[in-house]
């Protein structure tokens, strides 16, 4: 009896580890797409040409409120997850864009970039993400960044969208290296690898217009696992576009 107890335990054992690896969803592969980097960096992943803004205390409270720690944002927005929400962010005529780093709720290592794309010409695959260009090396666990750490992407077109990328553990704090190969999420929900398009959705644009501003919150876990919060905050940041 104790055999055929243990027999059946062991059984189980392998059934669950089995369906455990086949939940898990497999990335998205950016084979085709060369890497850059706005900035060189320190041994912190901390870009060495930073520029400093001084965040509201207004706006801090705004995200405290719009994206608190834990908090399922499907559940309290759910306006920022229909299909007409932005995914990226447009530019609609001649303009210098920077990234102010807000703050990272996360335990990855995770860096922060960008992609660029006409806007009548979106991404339908990651074979149509030519240039990846890091902004922020080390924006997770133990960064060297701090609140209102700012860079400039530069000038771009009219007609010029921008999205951007959370790899996922992409800063080694070990060799202090990259990891171009890291799991993406990118902010176009086709770019990333749930299964169920319902799930795609790894960033939300939030307007602030008492000050120009669009934040944007990652999230940076697999959302069709139940340990993922959905809360959207693992990092975050604010964008300011000037004419």
């Amino acid at each position: 009896m104790k055999t055929k107890n243990y027999l059946y335990f062991f059984a189980s054992f392998l059934l669950v580890i089995s369906s455990c690896k086949k939940s898990a969803t497999p990335p998205v592969t950016f084979a085709s797409t060369t890497y850059d980097f706005l900035s060189p960096y320190d041994t912190a992943g901390t870009p060495i040409n930073m520029l400093k803004d001084v965040i509201s205390s207004n706006l801090l409270t705004f995200i405290d409120t719009t994206l608190p720690d834990g908090k399922n944002l499907t559940l309290s927005h759910p306006e920022l997850f229909v299909k007409t929400a932005n995914n990226d962010l447009v530019i609609t005529q001649h303009s210098n864009v920077f990234v102010t780093f807000i703050f990272g709720a996360t335990s990855g290592t995770n860096a922060l970039a960008f992609y660029t794309y006409p806007t009548n010409n979106p991404p339908q695959s990651s074979k149509d993400v030519y240039k990846i260009t890091y902004i922020f090396p080390s924006a997770g666990k133990k960064t060297g960044l701090k609140p209102g750490d700012k860079m400039n992407l530069g000038t771009f077109d009219a007609g010029t969208s921008i999205g951007f990328v959370l790899m996922i553990s992409a800063w080694d704090q070990t060799s202090k290296k990259l990891n171009n190969n890291a799991l993406h999420y990118c902010s176009d929900d086709i770019l990333n690898p749930e299964v169920d398009p319902n799930l795609r959705k790894h960033a939300v644009f939030i307007n602030y217009s008492p000050e120009k501003k669009t934040i944007v919150g990652f999230e940076d876990q697999d959302r069709s696992s139940t340990s993922c919060d959905n809360d959207f905050n693992d990092v975050t940041f604010y964008t300011t576009v000037l004419n």
